[in-house]
């Protein structure tokens, strides 16, 4: 496969998830991970999508049917025989906070699994536990236009029962070779140290990335470029069954917009409104259309931003 013909490449391991919701007495499993939220999305916005990653002997044929039918490119996903993919288990109470726990963890991603004639217009990392190290970014940053990073798994450490905490630190001058950056509030003030979104933010800008994005939840988001923060709301949704994946959305949204050198604005617009969307069913398995989804961007960006 020829890795220079892709406008975004995901680079993270999948995860099988085990989701318990308030509002449901058992636990579902669905397909999950950042990668696959982000492809799906950004594929449903015209983006031509592969994705590097990491699998077990475990992993479902059916889950890689499903996104190779929506035309998601997996020639760089490989399966490791004696292995077993990365697996997760989520609970969420009524006020949607989440308690996270890794059940088994697939093998790393390593320099030695990028393809040689690897170069895209976007590259997005999106390691959720560990799996993607710093030599691997710098390979990364050589063959991308734009690299953009979600740095959730490498904040993430884990107890002997597989409970995680926000406290492994994370090389700064990483950060030097990131374009984009999209982290959760928390986890902004995890990577920054600091207590406060604004001076997260200016630390961030300080380490050299050009547009930083924070996802806030029900609070809608914040995007800083050109010296200036602006709120993106939330659209209002007609309800929220499972929030599992919206901030991995919304970013898989904001780059497919970005390839078309979009205002940002409006991208983080098209962000919110998909990121809208999926929370509004169980898991992976709906993210609305194209049509939807700018129909949401359209009320977000005339009505709320443009004002």
């Amino acid at each position: 496969m020829n890795f220079q013909n892709f406008d975004l490449i995901v680079v993270g391991h999948f995860s099988i998830d085990s989701i318990s919701l308030p509002t449901n007495r058992t636990s579902y499993t669905s397909l999950g991970g950042a990668v696959t939220f982000v492809s799906l999305v950004s594929r449903c916005l015209g983006a031509k999508t592969s994705i590097i990653s990491k699998i077990g002997e475990d992993f479902p044929e059916e889950y890689l049917k499903q996104l190779q039918d929506e035309g998601i490119d997996l020639s760089g996903v490989k399966r490791i025989p004696g292995e077993t993919s990365t697996r997760f288990a989520l609970e969420y109470d009524e006020t949607q906070n989440r308690r996270l726990k890794l059940i088994s963890k697939a093998p790393p991603i390593t320099v030695e699994d990028l393809p040689v004639s690897l170069n895209a217009k976007i590259v997005h990392v999106a390691p959720i536990a560990g799996e993607v190290q710093c030599d691997v970014v710098r390979q990364l940053r050589n063959a991308a236009g734009v690299l953009s990073l979600d740095p959730q798994g490498l904040l993430r450490s884990f107890d002997k029962k597989g409970y995680i905490s926000y406290r492994s630190p994370i090389d700064r001058q990483l950060f030097s070779l990131v374009n984009v950056y999209k982290s959760s509030q928390d986890e902004i003030f995890a990577v920054t140290g600091k207590t406060d979104l604004k001076s997260s933010v200016e630390a961030i800008h300080t380490l050299g990335v050009n547009i930083v994005i924070v996802t806030q939840g029900p609070s809608g988001s914040t995007i800083s470029f050109g010296g200036n923060n602006y709120k993106i709301p939330a659209y209002p949704c007609r309800r929220i069954v499972d929030p599992t994946g919206a901030g991995d959305v919304f970013i898989g949204a904001f780059l497919a917009e970005y390839l078309r050198q979009e205002d940002l604005l409006w991208c983080a617009s098209v962000g919110s409104a998909a990121a809208s969307l999926v929370v509004e069913s169980l898991g992976s398995t709906f993210l609305g259309s194209k049509q939807e989804i700018y129909k949401r961007a359209e009320t977000i960006y005339e009505k709320e931003i443009k004002q």
